[in-house]
């Protein structure tokens, strides 16, 4: 199957196994885990962080981050379509007590900074206590402006706010805008990376931030479950990832806007966006479902919608691009 619903559901290449099979391991939870704490030392290095931490998923991450940050009854600003908000389950306020107040993305994914300023509580026993802003990159595929970001951290500072980023596609953005990841990191306390994206590994998540914001989340990530003892079969793939896979993210980039160029030419067909490695497009609402079962008897799956997203990841290539291109080609001719 061509699967073009996310990449996350990539799959380990033989080589990332063998590495996986052969990687030294310890207890984890005791700090003794060598495989673990090279791709923590690692991630750490790239990012420009003093410290990370390797969790079990991007929620995880997000979540004792979030956490780290705000105590119960404290507030954290983010996207209304944010991934930390909208699609982690409302851990931050069921686990966290800690409140959240959404404001609508701007069309560049952007959050407009004075609606930030307009959502700060005042001091007062009234309000929760506004202590963090979430970012998100890249969001739908977007990677925010270099520019913004340095905005958003002297917004930050400048009302003592903290401000987190939900990297899930970090390396995305980095590989976009030609620059290294702490460039884009360097404005955060702390930012969350999956691995398991685009990055191809099988399971996992880093938390990076200062050493004593990582000692703080080291005990929420326990809390929630997040001690995983021998991780290092895991890490060993992140760190894999990070060796091998940084650098052909921008193939995925490329088969996006080849997928978007294919798809604008074939009528009945709307893109409304592509960014990084993501396509959007509409269709007639009374084709949607009949042309996500036409794909998926071709061999090629889709999550249909108002709006679908398809999203090119390692284990989709140039030709099937062409045969994806073909198959939505013929259904609608």
């Amino acid at each position: 199957m061509i699967d073009l619903r996310s990449d996350t559901v990539t799959r380990p290449s033989e080589q990332m196994r063998a590495i996986m099979v052969e990687a030294q391991v310890g207890d984890d939870v005791y700090g003794d885990d060598p495989s673990v704490n090279f791709l923590q030392e690692k991630i750490a290095r790239l990012t420009g962080f003093e410290s990370a931490l390797f969790t079990a998923s991007g929620t995880q991450a997000n979540l004792i981050g979030i956490m780290s940050h705000c105590e119960r009854g404290d507030e954290y600003i983010v996207g209304q379509q944010a991934h930390t908000y909208r699609y982690e389950a409302g851990g931050a306020a069921v686990l966290g007590s800690i409140q959240p107040q959404p404001i609508e993305y701007e069309a560049d994914s952007t959050i407009d900074l004075s609606k930030v300023e307009e959502k700060i509580k005042p001091d007062d026993v009234h309000f929760a206590r506004t202590r963090l802003l979430c970012l998100e990159n890249t969001q739908n595929g977007k990677a925010l402006p270099l520019s913004y970001l340095k905005e958003a951290s002297d917004f930050c500072k400048r009302h003592s706010l903290k401000l987190h980023l939900d990297g899930a596609r970090l390396f995305n953005a980095a590989s976009e805008q030609k620059v290294e990841a702490k460039t884009i990191t360097s404005h955060f306390d702390s930012t969350s990376i999956c691995l398991s994206k685009g990055l191809g590994a099988p399971v996992g998540s880093v938390l990076c931030g200062s050493k004593a914001f990582i000692e703080k989340a080291k005990r929420w990530r326990k809390m929630v479950g997040g001690g995983m003892r021998q991780a290092g079969i895991l890490a060993a793939a992140g760190s894999y990832a990070l060796d091998h896979n940084l650098t052909r993210l921008q193939e995925d980039h490329d088969h996006a806007r080849r997928l978007a160029e294919g798809l604008r030419q074939i009528p009945g067909v709307a893109v409304t966006s592509v960014a990084t490695n993501m396509v959007f497009f509409q269709v007639p609402t009374s084709t949607t479902e009949a042309l996500a079962q036409h794909l998926k008897d071709h061999g090629i799956l889709i999550s249909p919608g108002k709006t679908t997203r398809l999203v090119t990841h390692l284990d989709v290539s140039g030709d099937d691009i062409v045969y994806v291109l073909d198959t939505i080609a013929t259904f609608y001719n």
